[in-house]
């Protein structure tokens, strides 16, 4: 192991805090946010210190029907200026792009026409050659970008250096470590970040963190590889996001000391927005079949098949998911 980077009373300037609540979250809700919701969580995160807020996908309109889904699926240029004007904060602005999913050779703008700072690019490991041409498309437009490696935790090591060693020759900034079935603990979170790190280092990247909280670890999975160097970390309010949900902002805002971040108007969202959200019955968190998936490191799309028939019959459920290990 190589040594920590700072302490629990230190401030890492390198650190990035990145919102996912509409994106990830809006996997939660088909993207039906209000645009009151949106602009409410846009100042906030501006008073919160967030160095970015993602707004959600730019998926493909000849994919997906607009009609299906809130408009945040699509982060039509419009509908972002909408809430955030011509954005003068110091807060950046970025979408998630998936391979595969995105028209992006017709639907992103020069960055010079756009309010968009960065467009986080996601991807499965055989999607790399097709990540990479989105990657140098979208830099010569001007943007930042990330490329976000999903369901890492079900590749072998020696594909993960190919696809790390690949993406170092690329004109990407970010590099993401993605736990998207929330099967990873600390030991091994940390471990993984250690080889990105190695890779990311040697040809100037940058690495991020992406946590699901299917054991109750998204936010000590987000701190153990911060430690070791991991500079950019997700989060959403409450945890709001796909299934268990992903690291709390208000955790991570809570443990970073740089003075930059501010817990109390976060609070205040959460009081006003995010907790009607809940009473609504909109579902998100940990919960038993989450747990289960993530154990098993497996998708939790049967997991969220059991919380949607709203079952409570976790032992049938669970050897049900052994059965077809």
């Amino acid at each position: 192991m190589s040594p920590r980077k700072g302490n629990l009373m230190a401030v890492r300037d390198d650190i990035k805090v990145i919102d996912a609540t509409i994106r990830d979250g809006g996997l939660c809700n088909n993207f039906a946010f209000s645009d009151e919701f949106v602009k409410e969580l846009y100042k906030t995160n501006i008073k919160s210190g967030v160095d970015y807020m993602e707004f959600g996908y730019k998926a493909s309109k000849n994919l997906f029907r607009e009609s299906d889904f809130g408009k945040w699926k699509f982060c039509n240029e419009e509908d972002i200026r909408a809430i955030v004007g011509d954005n003068i904060s110091d807060m950046k602005l970025c979408v998630m792009a998936d391979v595969g999913r995105c028209d992006f050779k017709t639907d992103f703008l020069p960055k010079s026409e756009s309010v968009i700072d960065m467009v986080r690019v996601a991807c499965y490991i055989h999607q790399m050659p097709a990540a990479i041409e989105m990657i140098e498309y979208l830099h010569d437009l001007g943007y930042e970008t990330t490329c976000n490696i999903m369901a890492i935790s079900q590749v072998g090591l020696e594909q993960v250096e190919q696809a790390l060693e690949m993406l170092g020759g690329s004109s990407v900034d970010v590099i993401y470590l993605v736990d998207s079935y929330g099967s990873l603990y600390p030991e091994n979170a940390s471990a993984l970040a250690e080889v990105y790190l190695a890779i990311a280092e040697k040809y100037g990247k940058l690495v991020g963190f992406h946590a699901h909280n299917n054991q109750n670890l998204a936010f000590a999975n987000t701190i153990e590889t911060l430690s070791y160097g991991v500079s950019y970390l997700d989060a959403t309010a409450m945890g709001m996001g796909r299934g268990a949900g992903n690291c709390a902002m208000e955790l991570l805002l809570g443990f970073l000391k740089n003075p930059k971040y501010n817990l109390y108007s976060l609070l205040t969202f959460i009081e006003n927005y995010m907790l009607p959200l809940k009473e609504q019955g909109v579902v998100w968190g940990y919960d038993l079949q989450y747990m289960f998936t993530g154990q098993l490191n497996r998708h939790p799309r049967e997991a969220m098949e059991f919380t949607a028939q709203k079952r409570n019959d976790y032992c049938e459920f669970y050897k049900s998911l052994l059965d077809n290990f």
